[in-house]
Order: C-alpha cells, then structure tokens, then sequence
C-alpha cells in the first residue's frame, strides 16, 4: 500500500459489474496494509428509518431510507452525520461530515435529526464494503475503482441517486486534457 484513501471516494468504474457495487460511490473509513473498509453511500434500501428504529423502541423518526453500505455484516448499522457540536467526539471522516461513535452519540443525531428548527442531517447505512489485505489494490490497478477526495455536502445531498453522475462527472473534468467548450477547434 502506498497512500492510505481514508477520507476520500472510490468511485465505480462504469464497466464494474459486481451487483453490490454497480455504479457505487465508497466513503473510504479505513486503509491500511491490513485492508480497507468503507460505506457505499448511494445505495438506498427499502428499509425506512422509522421502521428499522422502532425495533430498536426508536418512535417517532423519519421515513428517510437505509442506506446499504456494503455486502459486510448487513445488520451493523452506521450513522454520517453533520451536527459539529456532537463532532467533537465523533470521528470527522470527511470535512463536516462525521462517524458516530457511541450509542449516545448515534441517539442523539437521531433526536436532533427529527427537529425541523435543527439543520443536522444525517444518513443511517447497515452494512459495510470490506477488502482483505491488498484486494483494493488489486481492484485498483484493474480500473475498477477511480479516486476522489470525499465531498460530506453530497454525502448528505437529498437526491443521492445522481451522486454517482456527480462523481464522475468531476472525475472527468480534472483529466481532461482539453476544455470542454474549445471555440476555434480549427487552431488546434
């Protein structure tokens, strides 16, 4: 391993197949010479929020999907966040975007999240990505992933169906050779 991608994107390549990843965008949370571990943030679920809290005697929350966050341990749950007074002991994983880090912590998002006078938004994802060591650097140098640093805005965007685009779209603007819109294209 030569650079960690802790805090960044890995964004799937189009011609990545796999069903768990097709058209993913992964918030790395770990690389290292172990392996890597990450939460795929564009898939949402069936699943509401409200529904998978009540079993936990959470009532009263929104019907915002589930995000699912990978193929690993389908039933651990985790919470991005954005509220920064809880940042000081969550995990910042991104710029203004946090990891819930205790029950507390993950409780609390979930209160403040329900108030509409409060700006904190918040996904809850089950599951995770997970690679052994030196898999990700085999998916990498086959091109099936392309890299980004993490943006925690689109993270929480409310349309997460097109952050896939969004990705690439980027991902394509900073290699491109050319500009896009050449007005005298005879002088080249």
């Amino acid at each position: 391993m030569s650079i960690s991608l802790q805090g960044s994107f890995l964004v799937a390549a189009n011609h990545l197949k796999d069903s768990n990843f097709y058209r993913s965008v992964v918030l790395m949370l770990d690389h290292n010479d172990q392996g890597a571990m990450g939460l795929v943030i564009n898939r949402p679920s069936a699943m509401t929020i409200g529904k998978a809290l009540s079993q936990q005697g959470v009532s009263n929350v929104n019907d915002s999907p589930v995000f699912v966050g990978g193929p690993v341990e389908p039933t651990s749950l985790f919470i991005l966040h954005n509220c920064v007074s809880l940042g000081k002991t969550d995990q910042e994983v991104a710029p203004g975007l946090f990891l819930a880090s205790s029950e507390d912590s993950f409780e609390e998002v979930v209160r403040n999240g329900k108030k509409p006078d409060i700006s904190v938004k918040f996904r809850l994802i089950s599951g995770y990505a997970g690679w052994g060591e030196g898999q990700l650097e085999g998916e990498l140098a086959r091109g099936d992933w392309h890299t980004q640093p993490a943006d925690g805005t689109l993270v929480l965007e409310e349309d997460i169906y097109g952050l896939w685009e969004v990705c690439t779209r980027r991902l394509h603007r900073a290699n491109r050779l050319l500009p896009h819109n050449i007005r005298n294209a005879e002088w080249n």
